[in-house]
């Protein structure tokens, strides 16, 4: 490939068919980008020396692990001969990307009618421009912003990276009061080698409307190279209820970057599940904002590593207002030599009084050589307000194992029972059954091999 895939030249060339406003926020990123360094490419001392504690802190228990990284061997624009094992439900709306381009897009009769927009984001922006613009990599995913998750572009190239190089990726608006009971399906797939996703989601679901999206994100083949670095935005309505569901089973070749991010009005609610299961290496950074009184948030997570795959997720719980609440629970299953690191903040801001916040993060170790660090944190700058977090971290209990054993269970089972247990506090919480029949079809399949 040529290198010019992640050039200025090549941005310019993208933004070509776009309206001017898109094609400065990519020469804006672009700029941001080239200013940045990648974590793995600077010296240890120079890093020290050139980056802030912020940065060196966000990086340190992932930067050695980019090494075998190159930007270079990966480019944006499939050659059309991906292939995709995807299988799409008659009748089912549904959107299906294959190597960052648009294969399938559909939106069932009923919905049509309830004004609900759902496209590619190439198409969007030309469709809804405007709606696009004031949303797109403003007030979540943003160059610029007071938040103290913080600007994550200002200290990740990945996200600068994203911001110019974009492609792909879906849009879906519901208006007022339109309320969706059955879920959209979403299929993101890589499939050719050394191919680059740079999916950009945008889902808005406006005042006292409802959505479900599930997201597949997947590899058509167990052996192809590749790179996702993708972002999501999230916002929620006045008394809005969202529910977004993202499954992530790349192969072992892909490195995975993303940062998501959601804004939650007053009373809505948003519940946020993220399963891992797949990637070379994956560097997730989620933050939700909750920016209107009654507000509510639920983030759950999952993760199930093994061999030598390595998982670094970042997360933030943001109260600007108050009598708002967040409930996070994340739970991972570590097997052989992986590694996972989690850091979570809860930030509660003057004036939001009344907050409730709890995070929790519970890991498994089911090998001696795998690895799990877990650092939470909070921030308080007001009063009146009830904020908890805890972690845990430690190996399979023996004593649960010989009882299963001695009853007749051979070890194989007797561990997959006490996986599953383990991530049943979480698999209850998730609000569609065969997400969870799904989600524990890969729990199986990690503790087969």
């Amino acid at each position: 490939m040529q290198t010019s895939d992640f050039s200025k030249d090549y941005v310019e060339h993208t933004a070509r068919d776009e309206p001017q406003w898109m094609r400065d926020r990519r020469l804006e990123a672009y700029s941001l980008y080239e200013s940045l360094p990648m974590p793995h490419t600077t010296e240890d001392d120079l890093w020290r020396r050139t980056v802030d504690m912020r940065t060196q802190d966000y990086w340190r228990r992932t930067r050695r692990y980019l090494r075998g990284f190159a930007i270079e061997n990966y480019q944006t624009t499939a050659n059309g001969n991906g292939d995709t094992s995807v299988q799409v439900d008659e009748g089912e709306s549904v959107y299906v990307q294959v190597d960052g381009t648009p294969q399938h897009t559909y939106l069932s009769p009923e919905l049509e009618k309830k004004d609900i927009y759902f496209a590619d984001l190439h198409t969007a922006i030309k469709e809804r421009g405007d709606l696009i613009r004031d949303y797109f990599m403003t007030k979540a995913v943003t160059l610029e912003t007071s938040l103290k998750s913080g600007n994550f572009a200002s200290r990740n190239a990945f996200d600068a990276l994203h911001g110019a190089f974009w492609n792909g990726g879906y849009v879906i608006h519901i208006p007022k009061g339109v309320r969706i009971e059955d879920p959209v399906r979403v299929f993101i797939e890589l499939s050719e080698d050394q191919q680059a996703d740079m999916s950009h989601v945008l889902l808005i679901a406006e005042e006292d409307s409802q959505v479900v999206i599930i997201e597949d994100n997947s590899s058509a083949k167990p052996d192809s190279n590749g790179l996702h670095c993708g972002a999501v935005e999230v916002f929620a309505g006045q008394n809005a209820n969202v529910t977004y569901v993202q499954v992530q089973h790349w192969n072992r070749q892909v490195w995975n970057f993303a940062s998501q991010r959601a804004v939650v009005s007053k009373d809505a609610q948003l519940t946020w599940v993220t399963a891992t299961f797949g990637g070379r290496l994956s560097k997730l950074n989620q933050a939700i904002v909750l920016d209107g009184t009654g507000s509510t948030a639920q983030l759950l997570g999952l993760a199930f590593t093994d061999a030598r795959q390595h998982l670094d997720v970042s997360t933030a719980q943001e109260h600007l207002s108050p009598y708002t609440s967040s409930d996070l629970l994340y739970r991972t299953v570590l097997k052989d030599r992986s590694q996972t690191a989690w850091g979570g903040n809860i930030y509660v801001y003057p004036g939001a009084n009344y907050t409730d916040a709890y995070q929790k993060n519970d890991n498994l170790l089911l090998s001696e050589r795998a690895h799990a660090d877990t650092l939470p944190g909070l921030e308080i700058e007001a009063h009146e307000v009830r904020c908890t977090h805890g972690a845990t971290a430690g190996q399979i209990d023996a004593d649960q194992v010989f009882y299963l054993m001695s009853r007749g269970i051979p070890y194989d089972l007797a561990e997959k029972l006490i996986v599953d247990g383990f991530f049943e506090p979480v698999m209850e919480r998730i609000p569609m059954q065969a997400v969870r029949e799904e989600m524990q079809e890969f729990v199986s399949s990690k503790l087969a091999k």
